[in-house]
């Protein structure tokens, strides 16, 4: 009996792990793992004599890919067990939950092997990442002081609560902001649906937001401020003007040529080839999507010379003959990065900015390296450790976080809300402070989150609703980072925080700031430092004085002493203090 019972024992054991698979990001029509989407027995390993597990994966396309290795059922094996060792294809730890995630600059051959303790990534090929001496060539502004703005936020075309923001009423306000701002990202200006996210003709600038002549002329005036504007460019994907991929629009780019996209340019896996309802599955579709997948439009197959050549001539005709200075890339997860770079590499943007919406900071600098960094990426890791302090309580997850925290504040354009986070019909919580459309309510935490963007480094990007509700105190913090010169490079020292409170140095072109936030902040003036900022949740200091954007930079006032029930006291910019540097009021 307790042979029989042993027995048992030994072949339960034996079969919990007679195999392991690979569970990644796979999607429709592309061979990487086998087109599954995280199955976790999904794609089956073999082994060999040796007791090596393996599994060979052909033609994956460019791109960006994750994944883990699993026993098919509760085991996951991520980051913890790769070596690097044994491994041509460069890899980094993905998301909370560590995946495996790689990036390839051209289609080859892919295997993962697992030995029992580590493992193996190889590529055909192998890390065909360009020479890195040769990143940043474009579009990319070494130690930036300049400020962006986005001049909308979602259905600011007919919305009022914080003005619509066509072109002719941004027309109205142009002198003003470009008295202010450095850089204006406008929304996305070829003819289609609602806010231009699902475009139907790129050289159509007939959108929802005014005609070419009124974008012309809005253009026009910004650059009369030495400001620059900043196409939303929505290159994944495009939408038919005849069924699901029946007919498209032509793009008629003048000197650039001219381009229809038929079905043949559109990804194998988009939902027109394989959706049951799509009246448009006998067509001809092209090669595998080369990033995820956007269900709302077709998605664009950028592994083909001609839709290559219409992008980069798209990009051409936005500089050159509309009179853009550079561009905001739309959902560059739909795409590999290496295409991103060749547009921009093309076009020569003075600035451009990725929207690759990821919240770790290790998947966005997998994603600036396939591009060469050749562009920028808006700091999501940032932007979500901003979201989860919301004026409260947690001031640790403000310091050294998102990009910077990767020495790639460079590379950073940080935010607080943009048009998706934001209230809007489909997601009326928002994600940080855009719940309440009556922002007054929310001044104070508003107000600090903006004084963390505009003090540190990396290229600030401020969020419409929040101008246009809190103008004046905005004005003044900009004002403040450019009278320092504070750039996107900025070094930060002796930085802290704690429960209740965060500080921070910056140094910047021209002097230093000193950002003090929370309830627990100091109150006394640091020596050498002038308070020119006074919130009630956070202080700003600073080497250089600066009372108002309306008064110019120069030297500090005269202090007065003024002796009160036997104590003297110093009154200097509207505050009181102790002689020891203490603010009382």
């Amino acid at each position: 009996m307790r042979k029989v019972f042993t027995l048992l024992m030994l072949t339960i054991a034996v079969s919990s792990f007679a195999a392991y698979y690979v569970a990644g990001n796979g999607t429709s029509g592309n061979p990487w793992c086998d087109g599954k989407s995280w199955v976790v027995n999904g794609s089956v390993m073999t082994t060999d004599a040796t007791g090596v597990w393996s599994v060979t994966f052909n033609s994956v396309p460019v791109g960006s890919y994750e994944f883990k290795v699993t026993n098919g059922s509760n085991t996951w094996l991520g980051y913890d067990k790769f070596s690097g060792d044994c491994s041509n294809l460069y890899a980094v730890s993905v998301g909370n939950d560590a995946n495996i995630g790689f990036s390839l600059q051209q289609a080859q051959n892919v295997t993962i092997s697992y030995n029992g303790k580590t493992i193996c990534l190889s590529g055909s090929v192998g890390n065909n990442y360009p020479d890195p001496s040769k990143y940043a060539e474009v579009g990319v502004p070494s130690e930036y002081e300049g400020v962006m703005l986005q001049a909308f936020y979602w259905d600011s075309h007919t919305k009022t609560t914080f003005s619509n923001t066509k072109y002719a009423t941004l027309q109205n306000y142009a002198d003003e902001i470009g008295e202010h701002f450095d850089l204006v990202w406008l929304p996305p200006s070829g003819y289609g649906g609602g806010v231009g996210y699902y475009t139907k003709c790129y050289s159509n600038l007939s959108s929802a937001w005014g005609n070419k002549d009124q974008l012309q002329t809005l253009i026009a005036t910004l650059h009369s401020h030495d400001c620059k504007v900043i196409a939303d460019m929505v290159i994944n994907h495009f939408q038919s003007s005849n069924g699901w991929a029946k007919g498209f629009s032509t793009n008629n780019f003048g000197d650039y040529g001219s381009f229809k996209i038929t079905s043949e340019y559109i990804c194998s896996g988009d939902e027109a080839s394989t959706d049951s309802s799509s009246d448009s599955r006998s067509l001809t579709y092209g090669n595998a999507d080369t990033g995820t997948n956007d269900t709302g439009c077709r998605d664009l197959d950028h592994t083909q010379e001609y839709v290559q050549r219409m992008c980069e001539a798209y990009c051409k005709w936005m500089l050159n003959e509309i009179g853009f200075d550079g561009f905001r890339y739309d959902m560059t997860r739909g795409y590999g990065g290496n295409y991103l770079s060749q547009y921009n590499l093309a076009s020569k943007p003075f600035f451009s900015v990725s929207e690759y919406w990821m919240d770790d900071v290790a998947s966005v600098k997998t994603h600036l390296e396939s591009v060469s960094y050749n562009t920028l990426a808006f700091d999501f890791p940032l932007k979500k450790k901003i979201s989860t302090w919301k004026g409260g309580s947690v001031y640790s997850n403000l310091k050294n976080q998102g990009l910077r925290s990767e020495g790639l504040s460079r590379f950073a354009v940080t935010f607080i809300d943009n048009h998706d986070t934001f209230h809007r019909s489909d997601n009326q919580s928002g994600e940080f402070l855009g719940y309440n459309t009556n922002l007054t309510t929310k001044r104070n935490e508003i107000l600090a989150a903006n004084a963390y963007i505009l003090m540190l480094p990396g290229v600030p990007c401020v969020f419409w609703p929040h101008w246009y509700t809190f103008r004046s105190e905005i004005k003044t913090m900009i004002a403040i980072r450019k009278a320092l010169g504070i750039h996107s490079e900025s070094e930060v020292t002796d930085e802290s925080s704690s429960t209740n409170s965060y500080t921070a140095t910056i140094t910047g072109h021209n002097g230093k700031a000193i950002l003090r936030m929370g309830s627990a902040r100091d109150t006394a003036v640091p020596l050498g430092y002038i308070l020119v900022y006074h919130g009630e949740l956070f202080d700003i200091y600073s080497t250089v004085y600066v009372t108002s954007i309306d008064q110019p930079v120069g030297a500090q006032p005269a202090a007065k002493k003024q002796l009160e029930n036997g104590i003297l006291y110093i009154e200097r910019n509207g505050h009181r203090y102790t002689l020891q540097g203490t603010m009382v009021r």
